[in-house]
């Protein structure tokens, strides 16, 4: 195998795929990844056997052929050559040619039939997704995915379809996130499937401001298709929680408050915030929110911000990094902030969103 490739395309290529590849790994293959040609293009992959990504990218092709290489040193080598135009010739012995007209490296792959194979996914059903849509909704919805591995059901966002509606969850127990969107088309079966965080992750990496892309179903396995970028994702096995029967009726009170403003004084108040302290003590009166927080041998707070309350008033405790997490994620400059029931839960609503926060108890 020998091509000729511009350096900054082949870097774009590797940063999309090399944050799949783990620093723990089990099989030395899977440090690796595959280079492959095809025609006049260049496809680029790597996996740890849970999620697999595949991009292509353009080169001048000299020779056919695949290698296999270690990621991060590969890497390396690429960003300190300092020439734009870089020649790669892999041998029969494994061995990696890496030039420029100044410069010579030699790496030690492996072979090419030691590499995991993706899976195929032929002749099914493609579900058409708004990018700017997705990554929005991917957005307000996986901070709270749960990162505790002994709840596994909880560690991704949930994608569930059914003819035109699309609705999307995630939950850690402590706070739930749910976008409802509709589709451009009709979907004739129903989709329920959990789409682990790092998966979401890798998504958000790739998703772009315009386009589309395809979500096509395998067994146990889903794909999105890019075009020149392919992510393909086992899926978390079990049954999500009814996260439906949380979800509280619309409350009395009613608390209308500028979005930026609000977030600026979680952050703030989240500065004096310990393990053993988290709770910020939010007081709602008639036209002011008083947000305070004290802090054994760390330090005091009290802030107010203008509001409309439209019910009684109250008074709450809330983890600030809950608040924080969803405001920044939101993009209108008013929102309406309710607090329901005796346990005086945080709810926003807007436009197909809900988010839902626990109380924590002051003091």
């Amino acid at each position: 195998m020998k091509f000729k490739v511009n350096k900054d395309v082949l870097l774009k290529g590797i940063e999309t795929i090399e944050n799949v590849i783990s620093a723990k790994i089990t099989l030395p293959i899977l440090s690796n990844f595959l280079i492959e040609t095809q025609k006049d293009n260049l496809r680029l992959t790597a996996t740890d056997l849970n999620i697999g990504i595949s991009c292509v990218i353009p080169v001048d092709i000299q020779e056919q052929g695949a290698i296999t290489i270690p990621i991060r040193r590969f890497s390396s080598i690429i960003r300190e050559l300092s020439e734009d135009d870089l020649w790669l010739t892999a041998q029969k012995n494994n061995i990696v040619i890496i030039e420029s007209k100044l410069c010579q490296f030699k790496i030690v792959g492996l072979p090419p039939e030691e590499f995991p194979k993706l899976p195929k996914f032929n002749n099914i059903e493609a579900i058409k997704l708004e990018q700017v849509s997705l990554k929005q909704t991917l957005n307000q919805t996986s901070f709270a995915v749960s990162l505790d591995e002994t709840r596994h059901i909880l560690n991704g966002v949930l994608f569930k379809i059914y003819q035109n509606n699309a609705t999307f969850v995630a939950t850690d127990g402590k706070r739930l996130a749910i976008v409802n969107k509709k589709l451009n088309q009709v979907i004739n079966k129903d989709i329920h499937i959990i789409v682990p965080i790092k998966t979401i992750q890798e998504l958000l990496r790739n998703l772009k401001d315009e386009g589309e892309l395809s979500l096509v179903m395998g067994l146990n396995q889903v794909l999105f298709d890019f075009g020149n970028v392919v992510i393909i994702s086992r899926l978390i096995g079990g049954e999500f929680p009814d996260y439906e029967q949380v979800i509280p009726p619309t409350a009395e009170t009613k608390i209308k408050i500028n979005r930026e403003q609000f977030l600026l004084a979680m952050r703030r108040a989240s500065l004096l915030t310990t393990p053993d302290y988290q709770a910020v003590k939010l007081e709602a009166f008639k036209e002011k929110l008083v947000i305070s927080k004290s802090t054994p041998d760390v330090g005091e707070l009290r802030e107010e911000l203008t509001i409309e309350n439209t019910g009684k008033e109250l008074m709450v405790g809330f983890n600030p990094n809950y608040l924080i997490d969803v405001l920044k994620n939101l993009t209108q400059e008013t929102i309406e902030f309710e607090l329901s029931g005796n346990e005086n839960l945080g709810v926003i609503r807007n436009d197909g969103y809900i988010y839902i926060i626990l109380p924590m108890r002051l003091g």
